[in-house]
C-alpha cells in the first residue's frame, strides 16, 4: 500500500488505458496508486515500466475488485478515482456471466460505497470517473444501414454525419453489456442520490501504445500484432462493420479533463471515440496495415459474434464541448505510431518507440 497521502487511485491502472493515464498523471506531478489484479497478459510489464519511469510517484496494490477490504483501503485516502478495472470481453461474459457480474457490477458498487463512506467521514467529495462502453446501446439493429465503399453506413443523414449520441436509448445486450450498463447507471445515480461527483465515459474503440490486443478486446492492436508476426487474422462477420477509433493519448486527455471539470460535468455520461472523421471498417484497417507492412495480410472469416454492432460511431460533440477536447489524432497517423511502438517492443528496444502525445 502507498504511504503517500491522497494519491489518485486508478483501478486497472496496469492495463492499456490505465498505464497511459497513470503515466500522464505522474508526469503532471500527481502521486498515483494502481489497483490491479495483474491477470491480463502483459500488464506486469506495464507496471514495471511505470515504476521505472516514476519511482517516487507510482505505487501499486495487487488485488481483485471483488476484495472489498482491499478496495476500501485503496480508496480511503484517494483525491480522485479513475475506475477502469473490469471484465472486458463479451465472449468471456457469455461463458461465465456470474464472474462478469461480480467484477463489473458488484466491484463498481463496492468502490462507490467505499468512496461515499470515506468521504462522509472525512468531509470531502471524491470524484469518480468511470470507463463505460458503447455496448450500453445494444446492437443498434434498428438503425438502417447501407454499404458505402466496403463499409456499413447509416441511411439517416444525421447519424451518418455525427454518429450515435447520448440521447440514444440504452439497450443492454449480452451479459457484458448488462454488467457494464448497470455499473454505468450506478455511477450516474451516485451523483443524483448522494451528490458524489461522478462522470461516465462510454468508450468506443481505443488503441495505442501499451495495448496487448486480443481477438476479444483491443482489435486494432491485435490486427497489427498478428500482421507483424506474419500470422493470419480472423474477422468475425464480413469485415464491413464500422467503429470509430481513438488514440490513447486523446483518451487520456478526456479523462484528465473530466476530472478537471468534474463539478461542471458531474452526473453526466459522454460518448468517447474518434468520431465520424475516424470511423473505419475492419477491412479498411487491414488495407492500411498492408500499406504500412508493404505486403498482403492473410485474412479468414468466422460467424458474427453475439451482440456485435454492424455500425457504431460516437457522436463526440457533447464530450468535445463539455471537456474542451481538441480534434483527435487522425487514425492513419495513430495506427502508424502504434505499429512503430509494437516494432520497438518486438525488437526488445522499447526506448526506440516513438513519443506519442495527444493531437
Amino acid at each position: 500500500m502507498s504511504a503517500t497521502k491522497n494519491p489518485v487511485l486508478i483501478t486497472g491502472g496496469a492495463g492499456f488505458i490505465g498505464s497511459n493515464l497513470a503515466d500522464r498523471l505522474a508526469s503532471d506531478g500527481h502521486d498515483v496508486l494502481i489497483f490491479d489484479a495483474l491477470r491480463r497478459p502483459g500488464v506486469e510489464r506495464n507496471l514495471r515500466w511505470l515504476q521505472a519511469r516514476h519511482p517516487s510517484r507510482i505505487s501499486a496494490v495487487t488485488a481483485d475488485l471483488r476484495d472489498e477490504q482491499a478496495l476500501a483501503d485503496a480508496a480511503k485516502d484517494a483525491k480522485a478515482v479513475f475506475h477502469l478495472a473490469a471484465q472486458v470481453a463479451v465472449t468471456t461474459s457469455m461463458v461465465d456471466p456470474i464472474d462478469d457480474f461480480e467484477v463489473n457490477i458488484r466491484g463498481t458498487l463496492s468502490l462507490l460505497e467505499a468512496v461515499r463512506r470515506h468521504g462522509q467521514r472525512q468531509g470531502r467529495r471524491t470524484p469518480v470517473i468511470f470507463a463505460s462502453t458503447n455496448k450500453v446501446y445494444g446492437d443498434l439493429a434498428d438503425v438502417p444501414l447501407e454499404l458505402v465503399d466496403d463499409a456499413y453506413a447509416p441511411v439517416d443523414p444525421a447519424i451518418r454525419a455525427h454518429g450515435v449520441s447520448e440521447a440514444r436509448p440504452l439497450d443492454f445486450h449480452t451479459p457484458y453489456g448488462c454488467s457494464k450498463g448497470a455499473a454505468d447507471q450506478y455511477v450516474l445515480d451516485y451523483a443524483r442520490s448522494f451528490d458524489l461527483p461522478t462522470a461516465v465515459l462510454r468508450m468506443s474503440c481505443i488503441y495505442g501504445p501499451r495495448q496487448m490486443g486480443t481477438e476479444d478486446q483491443g482489435w486494432v492492436a491485435h490486427f497489427l500484432i498478428r500482421a507483424l508476426n506474419g500470422e493470419p487474422i480472423t474477422i468475425y462477420g464480413d469485415g464491413r462493420q464500422v467503429r470509430d477509433v481513438l488514440f490513447a493519448a486523446d483518451t487520456v486527455q478526456a479523462y484528465v479533463s473530466a476530472w478537471e471539470r468534474i463539478e461542471q460535468v458531474k452526473g453526466r455520461a459522454f460518448n468517447l471515440g474518434g468520431g465520424a472523421a475516424n470511423a473505419i471498417s475492419l477491412r479498411q484497417l487491414i488495407a492500411h496495415i498492408e500499406y504500412l507492412m508493404g505486403r498482403k495480410v492473410e485474412v479468414s472469416y468466422g460467424d458474427w459474434r453475439a451482440g456485435d454492432q454492424r455500425y457504431y460511431v460516437s457522436d463526440t460533440r457533447a464530450a468535445r464541448h463539455a471537456l474542451g477536447l481538441a480534434e483527435p489524432t487522425d487514425w492513419k497517423r495513430g495506427v502508424a505510431l502504434l505499429a512503430e511502438w509494437l516494432r520497438a517492443e518486438k525488437s526488445g528496444r522499447p526506448e526506440a518507440a516513438p513519443t506519442v502525445e495527444a493531437a
